[in-house]
């Protein structure tokens, strides 16, 4: 079940709801977004207690969701979700600050020097880009490919972020490396290969940094909103999906972009959505 507080709610009418959903032997996860704040209740007996629980003060209704993944359904939150990460608004029908109709990331795989991070941010944003995207740590399939330049990634990153203006992702794979990361980028990414390290999701959920977690590349779409489900169970609720392309049958090329995912998670789920042309098409 999920509890709707008023937008109007102070903090101590959310504990209150809190210390009385516990009362019932259940236990609520507070979930705060910048549009309302949602509880999550776990509990055998949750449907038991619904009617009590929508009269409390400051709610304003108590949903039972069907969906295993009831944080990120849209049957708990029918209104698109708007993530805001720098002056970039994803999820919101509204332009972004250039009259675009949708935000672009761009950038460079790897970040590779200096040099190469600071012309590709110029150059991207040139072409219209609204935040700039560079892997310093970076999962290979091979050991002796290049696996990114760790922290002197990160700095360039952030220098080149800096000098165009353009908020910045790069990609976490480390729990314990999450809150370092999150100092030098605006938007962590979870990666194709760690979509389902749930000690990663654990921590990036804690984290509350902004977060755009990638579908596996044999995940089915529920298991990929269930992923996203782990982030926004830990209290993180800005999360933004990405669609990436899936592994199939084929051979020919090396993934296939999966455009039918895009409108069935925007159906199942309120949160935004970005799609990543670039492995399955490049």
């Amino acid at each position: 079940m999920v509890i709707i507080v008023r937008h109007n709610a102070p903090v101590a009418a959310i504990e209150k709801i809190k210390k009385e959903i516990s009362k019932f032997g259940l236990d609520p996860h507070v979930l705060v977004g910048s549009e309302r704040t949602v509880i999550g209740i776990i509990g055998d007996r949750v449907r038991e207690y619904k009617d009590q629980l929508a009269c409390l003060p400051y709610v304003e209704r108590a949903i039972t969701v069907s969906k295993p993944y009831k944080l990120v359904s849209r049957e708990s939150h029918s209104q698109d979700s708007v993530v805001q990460v720098g002056n970039v608004r994803f999820g919101s029908a509204e332009p972004q600050y250039d009259g675009s109709p949708i935000p672009i990331i761009a950038g460079p795989c790897s970040v590779e020097s200096r040099t190469q991070i600071i012309e590709t941010a110029f150059a991207v944003k040139e072409a219209g880009a609204h935040m700039l995207r560079g892997g310093a740590y970076k999962p290979r399939t091979s050991p002796y490919a290049f696996q990114g330049l760790g922290v002197r990634g990160l700095e360039y990153l952030a220098e080149a972020g800096a000098a165009t203006g353009l908020p910045t992702i790069t990609e976490v794979m480390d729990p314990a490396l999450v809150p370092f990361i999150a100092s030098y980028v605006d938007m962590l990414q979870i990666g194709t290969r760690n979509m389902q390290n749930y000690a990663l999701l654990h921590a990036v959920g804690h984290s509350g940094h902004p977060v755009m977690l990638k579908r596996g590349m044999s995940a089915q779409i529920q298991e990929w909103l269930l992923c996203a489900e782990y982030i926004m169970y830990h209290g993180n609720a800005n999360v933004i999906l990405c669609e990436r392309g899936i592994r199939t049958f084929e051979r020919a090329t090396r993934n296939t972009f999966d455009v039918n995912a895009i409108p069935v998670a925007r159906h199942l789920s309120h949160l935004p959505i970005v799609a990543d042309p670039s492995h399955g098409v490049g």
